[in-house]
């Protein structure tokens, strides 16, 4: 059984393993058995369409473009064949180091046992299970566009620069880099820094006054609430704990403008 791949960008760069390169897709197809399609969304048409003619009973389509449909794939090859064996899969970069999480779907003319093979197939880089066709396109925004399991190892083992991992998971376009768009336009670093910061400076000063003041920190916070509960615009709401106790929680209903201290 032979592996190919039509496309060359990160996730083809991550998966392949010891593979003869070639600029022919139409070469690529009659060398393999099983043919990932790697390419971007709007390639696919194109592709489908000079591969179609060479497609044979022995091909297992698998297509890894985000937001493809199983059967507009197989719409567009039933043109060239009847019964062509399809199946979608979502799976994300942490696969370069054999810690990747895949799904995948099976279509109308695929068998059992050819899911089975993309299991073994992506198994050796790390998870994969059958899921619904209809929930590929949320673990693409999960999975696929945050791969969070896995990046750990993946800046461990790659030598790479944590902003250049990023990049590489984000292509032009694609779903990932509108996601990041997002939180950089709501200020997500900055949040996540502030937050670290204002903590950090927060138990400096708790220490510091525990030390002048010779009190218990505890003390201290206490005293810090008792504060923040007469300050205008406060109001308290009495809540449970998983323990089943009472406890607090705080309301600001002034305006969202917070003023930085120098």
């Amino acid at each position: 059984m032979s592996v190919g791949f039509i496309g060359a960008g990160q996730l083809a760069h991550a998966l392949k393993m010891g593979v003869n390169l070639t600029t022919s897709n139409k070469e690529t197809v009659s060398k393999s058995d099983v043919l990932f399609l790697a390419v971007k969304p709007h390639i696919i048409p194109f592709v489908l369409d000079e591969i179609g003619p060479d497609i044979e009973d022995r091909h297992l389509i698998v297509s890894c473009a985000a937001g493809v449909t199983i059967s507009s794939i197989e719409k567009k090859l039933l043109q060239y064949r009847t019964n062509p064996k399809v199946m979608r899969c979502m799976t994300n970069t942490p696969v370069v180091v054999r810690e990747g999480a895949t799904v995948y779907a099976t279509g109308t003319h695929a068998e059992v046992e050819d899911g089975k093979l993309l299991e073994q197939l992506m198994a050796s880089v790390g998870f994969c299970t059958e899921v619904e066709e209809d929930l590929i396109d949320a673990v693409t925004g999960l999975s696929g566009s945050g791969p969070a399991y896995g990046a750990a190892k993946m800046l461990l083992d790659s030598e790479q620069h944590p902003g250049q991992l990023k990049d590489n998971v984000c292509s032009p376009g694609g779903a990932t880099i509108h996601a990041l768009h997002v939180m950089e336009s709501g200020g997500f670093r900055s949040l996540l820094i502030n937050a670290v910061e204002a903590s950090c400076i927060r138990t400096r000063e708790l220490q510091y006054l525990a030390d002048q003041e010779r009190i218990s920190p505890a003390a201290i916070k206490k005293t810090t609430l008792d504060q923040v509960l007469q300050q205008p615009g406060v109001t308290v709401s009495g809540v449970a704990n998983g323990n089943g106790r009472s406890g607090l929680s705080l309301f600001n209903n002034r305006g969202p403008g917070v003023k930085k201290k120098n």
